[in-house]
């Protein structure tokens, strides 16, 4: 007989770093069929011939891509738009792009039950029912906290069940640290590293903090999304004054000469002193772009600071200093280079 005995461990400090997982909708009768997560598409060794993506966010949109690419028929099915926390017109250009790879998209929908008959699956929904070979569920990520039975100690989770930390990664009980996906902190694995290391360093007795609020983030679609900042939407909330220009990529030298002009960069700045607040980037290296926004705003720059730097011609990190040209020129009637 196996005998469990309770061992108490002891400890000056605590962290929680537990990780996610991925959120289960509750749909009628998905619990019964066999669809897959992302850890499932991730090690798939077919590709199927149909494949339904429910999700409008990053993990459900990178992955319904690589799947077309591959050479699958894809359908994704939203619940609201593409990336519906960012710029709207950041999920409306996106959408353009996988509707013109032949991704049907269907936003604001839902499906209302979800069965299996051993060889294919059956969505029902409003708009009809959707048959496929292979259903994918990626409609978020919910924390591992509730694993750890939080209530006993008296530490603050979120409505969601994320561990409420702040930027000392510290919870609201004396010596538990907590970070990573865990946390009310984005989920990036770049964010955990950081925040891991500086809750080892504060639990030694350092006393450092994690700044996010020049947070570069990429969704590795094609076109690649890219932001950093705040939108004019988030700006507006939190009562700042602001104004905007979008520089559609047919401005940009690089993106002609790529022949893919597809997207568009924007910047928000505040209206009266000029300040860079936010970036919104849709491009083939939206990537490559954002981290230069990101120092920009990292050093408190204006448009005007912006617009005056050197940029390599035929670049498209140059795309940045031409978007901040056109809060006071019309770069279409400029020449190449035009300082």
């Amino acid at each position: 007989m196996l005998c469990m005995l309770e061992e108490s461990v002891y400890s000056t400090g605590f962290l929680l770093a537990v990780g996610a997982r991925p959120m289960i909708p509750a749909i009628q009768g998905l619990a019964d069929t066999p669809y897959w997560t992302s850890t499932e598409a991730l090690i798939a060794e077919d590709i199927p011939k149909h494949l339904v993506v429910l999700g409008g966010s990053v993990v459900a949109l990178e992955l319904a891509q690589a799947f077309r690419h591959l050479g699958s028929e894809v359908t994704v099915m939203a619940r609201s738009t593409f990336l519906s926390k960012e710029d709207p017109e950041i999920g409306e250009g996106l959408k353009s792009a996988f509707e013109g790879e032949g991704i049907a998209v269907q936003l604001h929908t839902v499906p209302d039950a979800v069965s299996h008959n051993g060889k294919e699956f059956v969505l029902s929904t409003k708009r009809g029912d959707v048959s496929c070979d292979q259903l994918l569920v990626a409609t978020g990520r919910q924390s591992n906290a509730d694993t750890l039975a939080l209530e006993n100690t008296g530490i603050e989770t979120s409505r969601n069940g994320n561990v409420v930390i702040d930027d000392h990664m510290r919870t609201n009980v004396e010596n538990i640290y907590a970070a990573g996906d865990c946390t009310n902190q984005p989920q990036f694995v770049y964010v955990a590293a950081a925040a891991g290391t500086r809750a080892a360093r504060n639990m030694m007795g350092d006393d450092v903090a994690i700044d996010l609020s020049a947070m570069p983030a990429v969704v590795f679609t094609d076109p690649q999304v890219g932001t950093v900042g705040l939108s004019e939407r988030q700006a507006s909330d939190q009562g700042l004054e602001v104004e905007s220009r979008t520089l559609d990529l047919e401005n940009v030298p690089r993106a002609l000469a790529n022949m893919d002009t597809r997207g568009f960069i924007k910047l928000v700045a505040e209206k009266d002193s000029g300040r860079i607040v936010g970036c919104q980037v849709l491009a083939n290296e939206g990537g490559e772009i954002i981290q230069t926004a990101t120092l920009a705003i990292s050093n408190n720059m204006t448009i005007e600071n912006l617009a005056n730097q050197l940029f390599p011609y035929l670049t498209m990190v140059e795309g940045l200093k031409l978007t901040a040209q056109t809060f006071n020129k019309d770069v279409k009637q400029l020449s190449c280079c035009a300082g």
